[in-house]
């Protein structure tokens, strides 16, 4: 496939390596000092911009026909709009708050044990999420999507940064060095405690994903999820 990255940071650099090992053709690097992009070449676009340029970038895809992976977080706020406009021009989509494919078994696992202790009062949940220095928002995106697949299953109505109230999940966000990610799932009771974890050694397991979800995109329409690509529904 002819594959443009959008976006030209580390994860832009590893996409790159691991599409030209799968056989890919990366036929645009597009970064902030891009100014024209020659759409026709283009398969499928990968997006790990910028929250400020992601809905931008998307949306000119959706225009040009182009089908869209993105793993940008920060833009969240626009993303039924561009579910509407990817619908609009039959285009195709998939985002995804991470395309580990450990990850998204991870929320599986997420999800079921919320479920599983959803009526046991004594448990009380906790959510800590690690990352470099570098990362742009707070929480990461999949802390927020580990956070709502816990309210989906449970008592728990909503989730706050670094603090909680009553039915909420505390997100505990640590910036550390240069940590890919690392996130923790922990139901404390008074007598013991229950915890799940994914550690990323390296953001290969990302970008690999990422690749796997284009790859599985192309010549499609629709809107769509890992659980889709994964077949975990």
């Amino acid at each position: 496939m002819n594959i443009a990255l959008f976006g030209y940071g580390k994860m832009g650099r590893m996409l790159e390596k691991l599409g030209l090992e799968r056989g890919h053709t990366i036929v645009a690097k597009i970064d902030v000092n891009t100014t024209k992009i020659d759409y026709s070449t283009i398969d499928v676009a990968i997006d790990f911009s910028t929250p400020d340029a992601a809905f931008e970038n998307i949306v000119e895809c959706f225009k040009n026909g182009v089908p869209v992976i993105s793993g940008t977080t920060g833009w969240l706020s626009k993303f039924d709009e561009a579910v509407s406009i990817c619908n609009q021009y039959e285009g195709a989509f998939i985002y995804a708050s991470n395309f580990s494919l450990g990850v998204n078994i991870f929320f599986e696992l997420n999800a079921q044990l919320a479920k599983m202790i959803a009526n046991l009062e004594q448990y009380q949940v906790h959510l800590e999420e690690i990352h470099h220095t570098q990362k742009l928002d707070a929480p990461s995106g999949t802390a927020i999507t580990l956070a709502e697949g816990i309210i989906e299953n449970s008592v728990y109505s909503a989730w706050k940064l670094n603090q909680s109230g009553a039915n909420e999940i505390p997100i505990i966000s640590k910036r550390i060095g240069d940590v890919p990610g690392t996130h923790t799932i922990q139901y404390q009771s008074t007598v013991d405690s229950l915890t799940i974890e994914h550690k990323a050694d390296n953001r290969e397991g990302f970008a690999l994903g990422a690749l796997i979800a284009a790859e599985w995109i192309h010549r499609k329409t629709g809107v769509y999820t890992m659980k889709d690509v994964l077949n975990l529904k």
